[in-house]
């Protein structure tokens, strides 16, 4: 028997979101898929082959395999924005190179990373002087922070948990964290606190570090998520997550 049948937009009607995931990221998903949990929104994962410790090297070897893994992500219907998910690597690559791969197979598509999307969040907020928390070893952090400056923004204080494994990583705790922050700003004059790293899970500790140094708090999925949304023109204030959800 032939059924009859009816055809609609699909899962992602009003938005459909790629994202590209590093191999051993494990805390990435988790974190935005409540952000992206709207009717008509769908979000697809590509994982991107990783080094298993986070170092310049590591990081640069993902340019070669970008465009091969973004090719991977759903093509039925054109990609709204697809987000390449490492602060890090997005430095290291660099954010316009990482933009080109993406779109030499998903031409229509936006792009962002977190490094793109922390500095659009601390322009929209007004944020020029940060506090700046890495898991990194000292060289990846030193590109972090020069890109940051060369972008306008004035390191007030930094911190490292110099980890390069990305399963230790994983496996800081949200109190550590919530720790760090809130010893940084009470040692230093700020604007806000950039937590970096899609690997951190930083996202459930937000709201409490704000609350304790009242200062708003961003951390690497938080800016990517908020800004992948609002390059899709879909409301991200509903998620409330801090400050930089507020409006």
């Amino acid at each position: 028997m032939s059924l009859s049948h009816q055809l609609d937009g699909g899962a992602g009607a009003r938005a459909r979101f790629g994202l590209v995931v590093l191999q051993n990221d494990e805390t990435m998903e988790p974190e935005l898929a409540p952000m992206f949990s709207q009717p008509g929104v769908a979000l697809y994962h590509s994982r991107i082959p990783s080094g298993l410790a986070v170092t310049p090297e590591s990081l640069m070897q993902m340019k070669a395999e970008l465009p091969q893994v973004a090719a991977l992500l759903p093509s039925a219907s054109p990609l709204t924005v697809v987000g390449y998910g490492c602060t890090s690597g997005a430095t290291i690559i660099g954010r316009q190179l990482v933009s080109v791969l993406i779109r030499q197979v998903h031409p229509d598509a936006l792009t962002t990373d977190p490094i793109t999307a922390v500095l659009a969040a601390t322009a929209h907020l007004g944020i020029r002087r940060i506090g700046f928390i890495t898991p990194y070893v000292a060289e990846v952090s030193e590109a972090m922070r020069n890109l940051l400056q060369r972008n306008g923004l004035e390191i007030a204080a930094f911190a490292s948990f110099e980890q390069a494994e990305e399963a230790t990583v994983a496996r800081i705790t949200p109190e550590s964290l919530l720790e760090a922050i809130c010893d940084m700003a009470n040692d230093a004059e700020m604007d806000g606190v950039f937590v970096s790293c899609t690997n951190l899970r930083s996202l459930s500790v937000i709201a409490e570090a704000e609350a304790r140094i009242g200062k708003p708090v961003l951390s690497s999925n938080q800016v990517l998520g908020w800004h992948m949304l609002r390059l899709a023109g879909l409301d991200a204030a509903r998620n409330r997550i801090g400050t930089l959800f507020s409006d």
